[in-house]
C-alpha cells in the first residue's frame, strides 16, 4: 500500500505545475488513489488548498520529517472535476504523456483574465438629491453637479425631480462628461451607491429561435433506433450514423439533443474546425436559443474563459466546438456528438496525442452519457468497430428535401495533356462552368493539396514512386534521394517515369492564388472568392467569406479542404475537383482513405437545394478505386477494397500501431538516441511479438531547425503496444542521454 501521494496544487502556475509529495494518513490509505481531489496544507503558513493526486509511491526523496500530510479527501466522486481527472489519467496511460500534460488538456486552466465587471450607480438618498444638486451648484462643483443632473433626469432637473432608479457607470460618465474619479469621490461621500456585478462575454450574438424541422420517415426511423439502443433494454453503444452528403444528419443530432435537454442534461457537439463554426452554430442557435454557446481557437482568452464558466454554472446546455470542446465542464453531461467523425483535426498533434473519438467514448463511459458520430465518409476505424459490434451502425440513404445526389464525371488529365491542354482546368470543367454561370448558379472549385510536398508522380501515366516494403509513397529529398518515411528505404531520384518513360514526372505545385488567376482570366465577369490561410487570418475571416458566398455575393468559391467540409449552399450546382489524386501521393498508408473522403465530400457540396448538381473530378489516375468509389458515392465499395489492403499489411484498424516520435535540435544525438530505442525494443521483445520498423525520418524531417525521426511498432494487441510504450518511457527517463531529445507516442494514426 502506497505511503505517499504526488499532488499537483495549481496547473495554471508554471512554478506549481509539478507534483509535491504528501504523506497519506492511515485513515485515508484505502481511499486515496490517482485522480482524487484532496485538500492539503501548502506553503509556510499551511494554507489549505485543493490538489490533484497524480501518483502514488512507497518512496520519496523528501525527508519524512519535512513532509506534510493530506488533510482531507474530497469524497464527492460525482463532481465534474473528479471525472475529468479520471479521464486525464486514462489519456496519460493510453496516449503516452505525463499526468500534468493530460491535466492541462482536460481541466480548464484557471484563466488570469478577469470577468467583465458591470457597475450600476444609484442615488444614496433620492429624497435629498435635489438639495445636494443645489449645494454642488452653490459651491461651483460643476462635475458633481452634472452627475446629479444626469441621475435626476437631465438639464431641467430640480429639487422636485424624482431621479432614475440606476445607470451604468460608463454611460453616466459619458453623459456627464466626467472621469471615474468624480463618481468614486461622490460614492465615498455617501451621495451615490455603486453596485458591481460580473457579466459573461457572450459569443453568440443572436438567439432567435425557430420551430423545429419535421423529420423525414428515414430520419425518424434512425432517431427511434438510437433511442432504443440507449434506452432501457438497449446496449447503450456509441452510434455511427453514415449518411450521404445532404441527408440531414444535423436534424437527427438536434432531435437527440432536444431529448437530452428535456431530461435535464447537457450536450457537447464536436465539429472538425473553425470553418464550420459559423453555419453549424447558427443552426443550433435557431433551434435552442441562448442555451447554446461555442468555442474555437480565435476566441479571446476572456471569451473562452467565460464560456467554460457559463458551462460550469449551468447557464448554457449545449457547447459547439472543435476537439477542445470535449472537455467542457458540464456537470450533467448526457450526449456527445462528433460531426464529420472522419476528420483528422480530431487527432491532437501535441502531448497527449489523443483522438477525440476514443476520448469521447471514454468520457461518456465515465459520465454515463452517450456518443453519436456522423459522417458521409466514416473513418475506417469507426466502420471497423461497427463491423465488430462495438458500435451500432445506422444509415441515411436519401438526401433531405428530395434533393438528388449529384452526377459525377471523371476527367482523365493524361488525355488533356495529350490534347495539348496543360491548364489545371480541363475543357470539360470549363464548359460546365460557362453553363452554370449563364444560369446564375454558383460554383465551388476544390484544390486537393494533400500529398503535394515531395511526392513523385508521372503526369503522363499516373505512376507514383512507392516503397517496395511498405506500399506507401516515397518522398523526394534535397540530397537526390527518394525516402520511405516508414522503414527508411532509399533509392536514387528519377527524372523519367520507370513505367512509361515520360519526362513529365515530379511534384505538382499549384496554389489557390494561381487557380484564382487562371479562373479570372477565363471568366473576367465572374465574382470570385478565395478561401485559404491568407484570406482567413482575421478572427471572423472564415465566417465573412462563407456568409458572403451564402448571400450570393460571389459566383465562384475557390479553396482547399476547408471549403468541402459540411457547408450547405443551395445554389451551388457545380463542383470542380482539381488534382483529385494528389492525396494518393501522401507518404501515408491512409492515402486512399483520405482521397476517398476528400473527393466524396467535395462532390457532395453540389446540388443540395432544388437544382440538380454536377461534379467534375480531374485526375491522372481515373481507375483508382478510391476515386471511382467517391464519384459514385459508394462507401461500401471503397471500404471493402481498403479493408483488404489494411488486412494484408496489418495496418490499423486491422492491426494496431504505435509511432515513437523523436525530435531534437541535434541531428547526431537524435539519430543515436532513436537507434538505442530500437535496440532496446529488440532486446525486450525477445520472442519477436512486436513488428518494429525504423528509425526513419518523419514525413517532414525538419521543422524550425528541429530534426524528427520515427519508429513504428505493430501488434494485433493494443495492450502490448501500451506496455512497450511504458517500457520506453521508463528507459528514456533513466538515461540522461535523452535529456535533449523529445520522445512522444502516437497510437493508430
Amino acid at each position: 500500500m502506497a505511503k505517499y501521494a504526488e499532488v499537483i496544487v495549481d496547473i495554471a502556475h508554471e512554478k506549481l505545475d509539478h507534483p509535491f509529495s504528501y504523506r497519506i494518513p492511515e485513515e485515508l490509505a484505502d481511499n486515496v488513489r490517482c485522480g482524487c481531489v484532496v485538500e492539503v496544507p501548502f506553503g509556510g503558513g499551511g494554507r489549505r488548498i485543493r490538489g490533484y493526486v497524480v501518483g502514488l509511491t512507497d518512496r520519496t526523496a523528501v525527508p519524512p520529517e519535512k513532509m506534510k500530510s493530506i488533510l482531507k479527501l474530497i469524497t464527492d466522486d460525482e463532481t465534474v472535476e473528479a471525472r475529468l481527472l479520471l479521464l486525464a489519467a486514462w489519456m496519460s496511460r493510453n496516449y503516452g504523456s505525463t499526468m500534468i500534460q493530460a491535466l492541462k488538456t482536460v481541466v480548464p486552466v484557471r484563466s488570469r483574465v478577469g470577468a467583465i465587471v458591470k457597475r450600476t450607480v444609484t442615488l444614496a438618498e433620492p429624497e435629498n438629491a435635489g438639495r445636494v444638486l443645489a449645494e454642488y451648484e452653490r459651491r461651483r462643483c460643476g462635475a458633481m453637479a452634472r452627475v446629479m443632473r444626469v441621475l435626476l433626469g437631465g438639464e431641467e432637473a430640480s429639487e422636485a425631480s424624482p431621479g432614475i432608479s440606476g445607470m451604468d457607470q460608463i454611460r453616466l460618465q459619458k453623459e456627464a462628461a466626467v472621469p471615474a474619479s468624480v463618481v468614486r469621490r461622490m460614492a465615498e461621500e455617501g451621495v451615490l451607491h455603486i453596485d458591481t456585478s460580473s457579466e459573461l462575454r457572450r459569443v453568440v450574438r443572436e438567439a432567435k429561435t425557430c420551430p423545429k424541422d419535421t423529420l423525414t420517415d428515414e430520419q425518424q426511423y434512425v432517431a427511434d433506433e438510437i433511442r432504443a439502443e440507449w434506452g432501457e433494454g438497449g446496449q447503450g453503444r456509441p452510434v455511427l450514423l453514415n449518411g450521404v452528403t445532404g441527408s440531414g444528419k444535423t436534424l437527427v443530432y438536434m432531435e437527440l439533443i432536444a431529448d437530452t435537454l428535456a431530461a435535464g442534461k447537457q450536450a457537447i457537439v464536436l465539429i472538425p474546425e473553425i470553418a464550420l463554426t459559423w453555419q453549424t452554430t447558427l443552426r443550433f442557435v435557431a433551434r435552442f436559443g441562448e442555451r447554446v454557446s461555442f468555442l474555437h481557437s480565435r476566441l479571446s482568452d476572456g471569451e473562452r474563459y467565460d464560456q467554460m464558466k457559463a458551462a460550469r454554472r449551468g447557464d448554457i446546455s449545449v457547447m459547439v466546438g472543435p476537439r477542445s470542446a470535449l472537455f467542457t465542464p458540464f456537470s450533467n453531461l448526457g450526449l456527445i456528438i462528433i460531426d464529420e467523425e472522419h476528420e483528422e483535426s480530431y487527432h491532437s498533434e501535441t502531448m497527449p496525442r489523443y483522438h477525440a473519438r476514443e476520448t469521447a467514448v471514454k468520457r461518456a463511459e465515465l459520465e454515463h452519457a452517450h456518443v453519436l458520430m456522423g459522417s458521409a465518409t466514416p473513418s475506417m476505424t469507426a466502420s471497423h468497430r461497427v463491423e465488430t459490434g462495438e458500435y451500432l451502425g445506422l444509415r441515411l440513404e436519401s438526401r433531405f428535401g428530395d434533393a438528388s445526389l449529384p452526377e459525377a464525371e471523371i476527367v482523365d488529365m493524361r488525355k488533356e495533356l495529350e490534347a495539348g491542354n496543360r491548364s489545371i482546368i480541363s475543357e470539360c470543367l470549363r464548359t460546365e462552368m460557362e453553363k452554370s454561370l449563364a444560369r446564375g448558379e454558383q460554383i465551388m472549385l476544390f484544390l486537393n493539396r494533400r500529398g503535394y510536398s515531395g511526392a513523385v508522380t508521372c503526369r503522363s501515366c499516373g505512376h507514383v514512386m512507392k516503397c517496395p516494403h511498405c506500399d506507401v509513397t516515397l518522398t523526394r529529398h534535397r540530397n537526390g534521394m527518394l525516402v520511405c518515411h516508414y522503414c527508411g528505404y532509399e533509392q536514387r531520384d528519377v527524372d523519367r517515369c520507370p513505367e512509361c518513360g515520360s519526362r513529365f514526372i515530379g511534384g505538382l505545385t499549384v496554389g489557390t492564388e494561381q487557380v484564382e488567376e487562371i479562373v479570372a482570366g477565363m471568366f473576367p465577369k465572374a465574382r470570385i472568392l478565395r478561401m485559404d490561410l491568407d484570406t482567413t487570418r482575421g478572427k471572423e475571416g472564415h465566417g465573412k467569406i462563407l456568409r458572403d458566398f451564402a448571400e450570393g455575393k460571389a459566383d465562384i468559391l475557390i479553396g482547399t479542404q476547408m471549403i468541402v467540409k459540411g457547408h450547405d449552399f443551395p445554389n451551388v450546382t457545380l463542383v470542380g475537383v482539381l488534382l483529385a489524386d494528389l492525396s494518393l501521393t501522401e507518404a501515408d498508408y491512409r492515402s486512399s482513405e483520405h482521397t476517398y473522403q476528400l473527393v466524396a465530400q467535395a462532390v457532395g457540396r453540389a446540388g443540395r437545394g432544388t437544382k440538380p448538381g454536377h461534379a467534375v473530378i480531374q485526375t491522372y489516375r481515373p481507375d483508382h478505386f478510391s476515386i471511382r468509389a467517391a464519384a459514385a458515392q459508394d462507401y461500401d465499395a471503397f471500404y471493402r477494397e481498403e479493408k483488404l489492403f489494411r488486412k494484408i499489411m496489418e495496418y490499423p484498424p486491422e492491426g494496431n500501431m504505435c509511432a515513437v516520435l523523436g525530435s531534437s535540435k541535434n541531428e547526431r544525438l537524435l539519430t543515436e538516441g532513436m537507434r538505442y530505442i530500437r535496440k532496446y525494443l529488440d532486446r525486450i521483445d525477445s520472442h519477436g511479438q512486436l513488428r518494429t520498423i525504423g528509425p526513419a525520418p518523419q514525413s517532414v524531417g525538419k521543422v524550425r531547425d528541429t530534426y524528427r525521426q520515427v519508429i513504428y511498432i505493430r501488434n494485433m494487441d493494443n495492450e502490448r503496444l501500451i506496455m512497450a510504450k511504458d517500457r520506453i518511457e521508463a528507459y528514456v527517463a533513466a538515461n540522461r542521454g535523452f535529456s535533449d531529445i523529445r520522445i512522444q507516442f502516437d497510437f493508430n494514426t
